[in-house]
This record gives structure tokens, sequence and C-alpha cells, in this order.
């Protein structure tokens, strides 16, 4: 039997419910028996080289006033990104439109398309992030930098042919 038959359940299995790779909760693509799966609150599906990434992020809120930007703006050359609001409003500018998404609402990024977000009220978002590991793998980047320059910033949006516009 190749992978993907009962050679990969029962590695699964001895790691069930699901293993973790540095935060990310990884599974196979066939399993002999049902595996409970975590929940994903605060954790990713999917890593760097996979075809997509979810991840479930929140934003607490906070004062009224100008937008607390989650993101700057910036556009993506090669890659479309998608959110889904599970709690709370989530705005996203896409291009010169802002979109107001509440819970049960998505949006959607093109490629090559501007676009920043922000929680716009007081109150606990919760949301999906949906993109590509090239994105993923940028996050991440950006999360990791000791010096968050406006340079240093444009250089590391570049390498993932991404383009910091703010």
């Amino acid at each position: 039997m190749g992978r993907g038959s009962g050679e990969v359940a029962a590695s699964l299995q001895s790691r069930a419910p699901g293993f973790e790779l540095g935060g990310v909760i990884t599974f196979g693509a066939f399993m002999s028996s049902p595996i409970i799966a975590p929940p994903l609150s605060g954790s990713v599906i999917g890593a760097i080289g996979a075809d997509f990434v979810i991840a479930e992020w929140k934003d607490a809120g906070g004062p009224p006033g100008s937008p607390r930007w989650i993101a700057p703006l910036h556009l993506h050359r090669k890659d479309d990104e998608a959110w889904y609001v599970l709690e709370g409003a989530l705005c996203v500018r896409v291009g010169n439109d802002v979109v107001e998404a509440k819970a049960g609402s998505a949006v959607f990024v093109a490629r090559g398309t501007a676009h920043t977000y922000w929680n716009p009220g007081p109150g606990l978002v919760r949301y999906l992030l949906v993109m590509t590991s090239n994105v993923y793998s940028l996050i991440q980047d950006i999360h990791a930098m000791a010096e968050r320059s406006p340079a240093t910033l444009r250089a590391v949006f570049e390498r993932h042919e991404s383009e910091l516009l703010g």
C-alpha cells in the first residue's frame, strides 16, 4: 500500500487528535477512524509551503477615533487574501472602498489590490484569515522582526512579492 492508506492513518493515530508543528495543527489526507479536530481558536491550519493557510485571529478593540490598523496599507502581487468574520465587525479597505464586515460576512481581496484592515469598534472582533502560504510567511517574518522601520518593513514585503504602500 502507498501513502494515503493505513500507513498514514496509523502514523496520525499515534499523535491523535492532531499534531502540532510550530503552533500549526496538521492532519493527513486519509484516516481509518474519525479523529476529533481541536478548536482552531487562536491557531492556524496549514503551513508555509501549503497551498493555503487559515488562521483564526482577534483584535480586542479600542477607544473611538482614527483606525488602529491591524496591517498597514499594502498589496500582494501574486496572492489573494480573504477574511471571514466570526464575531464583531471588521473594516477592510479594498482599493478605494471600505467594506464593513459583520459576523457571518466575508471579504475577498484579489492580488494586486491595495488593502488594509482594522477593528472599527471598542469590542472584540474574531475572524478567519484565509491566505496563501506566501502571505502567511510574510506575516511570520514581520512578527519576528526586531526592528520595524519603514525601510526594513519594505524589504520584507518585497521578499514576499508584496508592496508596503503606507
